[in-house]
């Protein structure tokens, strides 16, 4: 269905009808990520848990999470109820602390925040400039959130495992450094940081110590009980100040969730703002957000509870099997290969082994066939996340795989890309 561009407001309404009938074209030309088309974005299990979602947000479309225990003490009920649900997974300590938020973006900018001010609060320095040490593969978030709070951001050589290497990190902390950033696993490999001797470091230096698991938070732990063998990451090593995780990823809630937690909520002391300097009154905001959907909240209060613990297991348990199985696929194609063959979480990277091989061409010609494919600058490959919907779809991607390699090789294509882009 093709549409006229619109330039106006329009004079007269429409239907909803004919407006459900144009959304659904603006579709037609949508990667279809039910069918596990995406490497992200997109998180899907079910559809019936897609239904509690969207129905479970409807109800609460019209409260402002703003008012959240003033005028709707419905939102602070149910985000004391998340909060209860999720801690434990995580293995928060009795007095932790947590907020709700509106992603992993979000959850990042809070934390460096809080442990600012916290620090600024102990050096007595009101306008002190500090620096955060991480490694490469950290997500680049955290330089936002330092854009915006004026805050340097080091990063590390990666070890030859692809993860934080604890004396890079080490050899770049000095005086000013406020804050260790590791990854639960990092988003460009997947892999797991050494959660363990980062925190021997900070505790040694008396610095915070945050743990990124904004993709494998709601994947580790049921990864775990289902045996996979996973390195300690979450509030069980003694030192990890705080952890985000979004549940709007494999939690499967609606988007615009997410968590910052504090194994101590006395340090929420820090995290809010509050301002009175106008003629209405204060004004003040638990995180960074104002108005915000509290149709995000009812939708995490209801899939968790409809999913429960045995339905995130079962999800889980389709998502590391669909991954095993898609990286064994790709290791089969000759000239193709896996970056790590380690299962630490459900992202993987793969590259061209055999230099006639334009691995971005193998991209191209599988998003002309329909599947979205992400990019990986360094080093040069395709990156894929995977959830439960990639399960029923292995053999078929597999296939498309081994067709973009054969098509590449007897053509001799090559991809006109800009590494910047990637």
């Amino acid at each position: 269905m093709t549409y006229e561009q619109i330039t106006e407001l329009p004079e007269n309404g429409s239907s909803w009808e004919e407006l459900r009938q144009r959304l659904e074209g603006f579709k037609e030309k949508d990667f279809d990520w039910k069918a596990g088309r995406l490497p992200s974005y997109t998180y899907y299990f079910n559809e019936e848990t897609l239904e509690v979602q969207r129905k479970a947000y409807a109800m609460f479309i019209g409260e402002n999470g703003l008012g959240a225990g003033r005028a709707f003490p419905s939102l602070s009920a149910m985000q004391q109820d998340i909060f209860a649900m999720c801690l434990p997974l995580f293995h928060a300590p009795e007095g932790a602390g947590a907020s709700f938020t509106s992603g992993g973006t979000e959850s990042v900018f809070i934390i460096t925040k809080t442990a600012r001010d916290r620090a600024r609060a102990k050096r007595n320095e009101a306008q002190g400039t500090f620096n955060i040490v991480t490694s490469y593969a950290a997500h680049p978030c955290l330089d936002k959130a330092a854009h915006y709070l004026g805050i340097e951001i080091r990063r590390t050589p990666l070890s030859p495992e692809n993860s934080a290497d604890p004396a890079a990190i080490t050899a770049a902390i000095d005086d000013r450094t406020i804050m260790i950033y590791s990854s639960a696993p990092s988003y460009p490999h997947g892999r797991i940081d050494p959660i363990t001797e980062l925190a021997e470091i900070s505790k040694s230096r008396d610095l915070w110590l945050h743990v990124d698991a904004c993709w494998g938070g709601f994947v580790s732990p049921f990864a775990t009980m289902l045996g996979y063998q996973l390195p300690e990451w979450d509030f069980a090593v003694e030192g990890v100040t705080s952890i985000s995780v979004d549940l709007h990823k494999f939690g499967y809630t609606a988007k615009g969730a997410s968590l910052a937690i504090y194994a101590d909520k006395a340090l929420q002391a820090y995290e809010g703002f509050e301002s009175g300097n106008w003629p209405r009154g204060t004004y003040a905001t638990p995180t960074f957000m104002g108005s915000k959907p509290a149709g995000s909240v009812a939708s995490t209060w209801a899939v968790l509870n409809y999913m429960g613990r045995q339905g995130y297991l079962e999800a889980t348990r389709r998502t590391m099997e669909a991954t095993r199985l898609l990286m064994e696929g790709i290791n089969g194609i000759k000239g193709l290969a896996c970056v790590d063959q380690k299962l630490e979480s459900n992202l993987f990277v793969y590259v061209a082994t055999d230099p006639t091989i334009d691995i971005m061409a193998v991209a191209d010609r599988l998003e002309a066939k329909g599947w979205m494919r992400g990019r990986m600058r360094e080093p040069l490959g395709i990156h894929q996340g995977v959830n439960p919907a990639h399960l029923d779809t292995v053999e078929e991607y597999i296939e498309a795989v081994k067709e973009a390699v054969a098509h590449v090789r007897s053509t001799a294509a090559t991809a006109d890309y800009d590494e910047h882009s990637y």
